[in-house]
């Protein structure tokens, strides 16, 4: 009985540890500056925080690896079909893995677009909508996006 309390104490201590105020506040910053840099077209700033070995698909179902591919990717897409597009990202759950790990599920949407790749077509209303999975690590006191995963919503049949 005392070694099952135990184990009830240290896993209550680290959930509420693993849920502090100001890691899941550090974390929704981090995502209000990514759609800020977005909506600024700063394809730079949207890839300020994402780790060196980020792991990335896009909606378009293209994996890349590495910040600077990142950066790179986000850079173009900002500078031709997304140009001059906006982005709404709305967090539906930060769920800490542990004190340093967080998956975060958002709705992102982007809103003015005109054209898409590849013969993909443009919803009716310019908005795009997606499911977007971050997965942040913490080390030391700054968190970093380590995988990106990106979903379109696929209209109803």
């Amino acid at each position: 009985m005392r070694c099952a309390l135990m184990t009830l104490l240290l896993y209550a201590t680290q959930a509420a540890f693993a849920q502090s105020p100001q890691a899941e506040a550090s974390i929704r910053a981090i995502v209000a500056e990514q759609a800020a840099a977005w909506n600024a077209g700063d394809g730079t700033a949207y890839s300020k925080n994402v780790a060196d070995d980020i792991s990335f698909t896009n909606l378009f179902g293209t994996v890349m690896y590495g910040a600077p591919a990142f950066a790179e990717r986000h850079r173009l897409v900002l500078s031709t079909f997304y140009k001059g597009t906006t982005k709404q990202l709305d967090i539906r759950r930060i769920r800490f893995v542990t004190p340093d790990v967080a998956i975060v599920d958002i709705d992102n949407e982007i809103h003015g677009v005109k054209k898409l790749p590849g013969g993909i077509p443009v919803p009716a209303d310019g908005i795009l909508k997606t499911q977007l999975m971050e997965v942040f690590v913490r080390q030391g006191d700054q968190w970093w996006v380590e995988a990106y995963h990106n979903v379109d919503i696929k209209p109803d049949n």
